[in-house]
């Protein structure tokens, strides 16, 4: 299983100045292989290479860098080409979609370089690295980071490392490989609906409320617009002080949200089941006061992290079927849109039983969540004589 673990680096004026020049010539470097990729119809990348190898080289880069930066221009339209496959640009001739295909692919000056370990070495005790730069190899940067994170580099580092800047700082980010722990035979499955009023509410009785995050989310866009507005030095200043507050405040909760679940899963021996939500922007269709909470809601994040909690716990884990989850009663299987009374209150119009809505979606979820592992299981029947 993969894991990324970011480290902070902590240059002096010196090597962040080269470090800095390293970015932008890179990146300036991958513009132009954009551009050339870009007249020739996007080219395979051995052919790629052979059209811009020689005059990376020439532009002071050296060969396993010219070599990132081909394959990083090639797999950016690779994943061009996914998202309009998928749909995620829209229908064939929409304006977004000419937009995103009628010119090449760009990437800002301080846009992530990839690093392999010709190019990078790391000093675990010493907490430093060496990293290749346009001036020559660069030693003895120091790092930071948590002891848990040190732990992590030195036990499962293994592959490529993003060089990225952010706000003038500048972070490696490492691809560690962990070992995924035996998974065990669950006696039953814990559900867990996703929403916007309760973030996540399971079927054992754990309900994450989202109000608060709502309301933090609503001040900040508030103040964000009210800075906006101002346009004065101040209030950009200000502006780009409170850049991502909010994501790594989203992020943090998530964590612990994913956290909690997967703890419960593994003290009472259970699997998770998760509803399969993706692309469920592009089918819903709600008016444009909803759409900020629809597109502002993290659920894919807190599944993502949900999922890779539970490989490192060796906790089972599936995807069930979200359709009618809302609507459908977990005492008797009736499904009726009139179930779903409001947000919170779900009453049958069979069997006439009452529970909260989101807490009776979770009880279906477990149940399509042992259904799903029963039919991918290997039958335990003996064989006949």
């Amino acid at each position: 299983m993969k894991v990324v673990t970011q480290v902070k680096l902590v240059p002096d004026a010196v090597q962040a100045s080269v470090l800095e020049r390293t970015l932008r010539a890179v990146n300036d470097a991958a513009n132009w292989v954009s551009r050339v990729a870009f007249e020739h119809g996007v080219p395979r990348e051995y052919e790629l290479r052979g059209h811009t190898y020689a005059e990376l080289k020439a532009r002071g880069l050296g060969a396993q860098a010219a070599q990132h930066v081909i394959k990083k221009v090639r797999d950016a339209y690779t994943a061009l080409l996914a998202n309009i496959r998928a749909g995620n640009l829209g229908r064939e001739g929409s304006k977004r979609r000419r937009r995103a295909t009628s010119k090449p692919v760009t990437f800002r000056p301080e846009a992530a370089q990839p690093y392999d370990d010709r190019c990078l070495s790391w000093q675990y005790d010493a907490q430093t690295v060496s990293v290749w730069t346009t001036a020559g190899r660069l030693k003895n940067v120091p790092f930071v980071c948590s002891a848990d994170a040190l732990t992590m580099l030195r036990e499962y580092r293994k592959g490529e490392s993003d060089l990225v800047e952010r706000d003038g700082v500048f972070y490696l980010v490492a691809t560690c490989e962990v070992p995924e722990a035996e998974s065990y035979e669950p006696g039953g499955f814990v559900g867990v609906d996703l929403g916007i009023a309760n973030i996540a509410t399971t079927s054992t009785g754990y309900q994450a409320a989202g109000r608060g995050l709502n309301r933090y989310r609503k001040r900040q866009l508030a103040l964000r617009q009210k800075l906006q507005k101002k346009r004065t030095k101040s209030a950009k200043r200000r502006l780009k002080e409170r850049s991502r507050r909010e994501q790594r405040h989203v992020k943090n909760t998530n964590h612990i949200i994913a956290k909690t679940i997967v703890t419960e899963a593994e003290r009472t021996g259970r699997g998770i089941s998760l509803e399969e939500l993706k692309g469920i922007r592009n089918r819903v269709r709600l008016r444009k006061p909803q759409r900020v909470a629809l597109h502002s809601w993290a659920f894919a994040q807190l599944g993502d992290f949900i999922v890779y909690k539970a490989k490192r716990a060796g906790v089972p884990l599936v995807f069930v079927d979200p359709a009618y989850t809302s609507q459908q009663c977990a005492e008797c299987g009736h499904v009726d849109q009139r179930n779903r009374v409001d947000q919170g209150l779900f009453i049958c119009r069979r069997c006439g039983v009452v529970a909260h809505a989101d807490r009776n979606a979770s009880h279906n979820i477990a149940t399509r969540g042992g259904s799903v592992w029963n039919a991918g299981r290997e039958s335990r029947v003996p064989a006949t004589p």
